[in-house]
C-alpha cells in the first residue's frame, strides 16, 4: 500500500474507500468486510452520509485493531460554529465508537461561521483528538480567506477530481501551499469510464479503465477514495501495481472537459455570507 506524509507528518494511505452510499445488493457489513478483506485501511465517512452508526458497529468488530486504519469524517454545513463543531465531534467519535479521528474535514465551505468552526477544529487538533485537520470542497480563493485567520494549515483539501474534470490548476495551488488533494469521486461517478481513449489504454496494460484511472490521480500526487459496492471491483482498484508511460498521462490529462458532476461550491456558498 502507498502512503503520503501530510503536513504535519502523519501518514495517509493513497487510496482509502468512500463509504457513502455504496450501491449493492450486499448489506452494509457485506461491503465493508470486503473492502477489509481486499486491503482498504483507510475509510472516508461523514456526519451528512448517515452511516456512521453502521461504520462504528462494523469497524469495532472487524478484528482490527484502531491503529490499523485511518479513518475521515467531515463536519456538516449545518453543524458549523465554534461550539456546534465541537458537538458534532462528540456525536460522530460516539457514533463511530472511537477516541480519536486521523482526520477531520469541513465538508463545504459554509461561510457563515467559517472561522470559528476551523477554530474548533484547531482546538481538537491542538489537544489530540483529531491526528490531522482539513477541509472538502475549498477552492483558491476559499483557502485564501481561511490563512488570513488559521493557525494551522489544512492537511488535505478533498474535492472533486476526474479525468473530465483534472484540477490541475488547484492541485499546483495546493501543492504550494503544502496542502494534499484528495479526490472525491476519482472515477467520475462512472461517467468516464466509456471514454474510448481510457479503455484503449486500460486494454494495453490488461487492467480495468478504473485502474488506469486511478493510476493516473496516484502517479500525480492525488489520493483517492473510490467507492463500490462490488467485491471484484473493490479488489481491483486498491490493485494498482502498474506504472503510466509519460505519454499515457499526457493522454488521460487531455481529457480534461471542465465538466463536473456536481455544482461548483460558490452556487450555494458566497463570499456574501462571510
Amino acid at each position: 500500500m502507498e502512503f503520503v506524509t501530510l503536513n504535519n507528518g502523519v501518514k495517509m494511505p493513497m487510496v482509502g474507500f468512500g463509504t457513502d452510499a455504496a450501491n449493492a445488493e450486499l448489506t452494509y457489513n457485506e461491503v465493508m468486510a470486503a473492502a477489509t478483506e481486499a486491503g482498504y485501511r483507510m475509510f472516508d465517512t461523514a456526519a451528512m452520509y448517515g452511516n456512521q452508526d453502521e461504520l462504528g458497529a462494523y469497524l469495532v468488530n472487524s478484528g482490527l485493531d484502531r491503529s490499523d486504519y485511518f479513518l475521515t469524517s467531515k463536519v456538516a454545513q449545518l453543524e458549523q460554529g465554534y461550539e456546534n463543531t465541537l458537538q458534532a465531534f462528540k456525536r460522530t467519535t460516539a457514533a463511530l465508537q472511537t477516541d480519536y479521528l486521523d482526520l477531520y474535514l469541513v465538508h463545504w465551505p459554509k461561510f457563515e461561521p467559517f472561522f470559528e468552526t476551523w477554530r474548533a477544529l484547531e482546538h481538537l487538533y491542538k489537544e489530540g483528538y483529531v491526528r490531522a485537520i482539513g477541509v472538502s470542497n475549498f477552492e483558491a480563493h476559499h483557502l485564501d480567506r481561511l490563512l488570513t485567520q488559521a493557525t494551522v494549515v489544512p492537511a488535505v483539501d478533498q474535492i472533486e477530481t476526474h479525468p473530465y474534470f483534472n484540477q490541475h490548476v488547484l492541485h499546483n495551488y495546493l501543492t504550494e501551499l503544502g496542502i494534499q488533494h484528495q479526490a472525491w469521486s476519482p472515477l467520475g461517478r462512472g461517467a468516464v469510464l466509456q471514454d474510448e481513449t481510457l479503455q484503449g489504454i486500460a486494454t494495453r496494460y490488461g487492467v480495468s479503465v478504473a485502474q488506469v484511472i486511478l493510476r493516473w490521480h496516484i502517479q500525480h500526487n492525488v489520493a483517492v477514495i473510490p467507492k463500490s459496492g462490488n467485491p471484484a471491483r473493490m479488489a481491483q482498484n486498491i490493485d494498482l501495481q502498474f506504472q503510466l508511460t509519460p505519454t499515457d498521462m499526457a493522454r488521460i490529462d487531455a481529457l480534461q472537459r471542465g465538466e463536473r458532476i456536481m455544482g461548483a461550491p460558490d452556487q450555494n456558498y458566497t463570499e456574501d455570507s462571510w
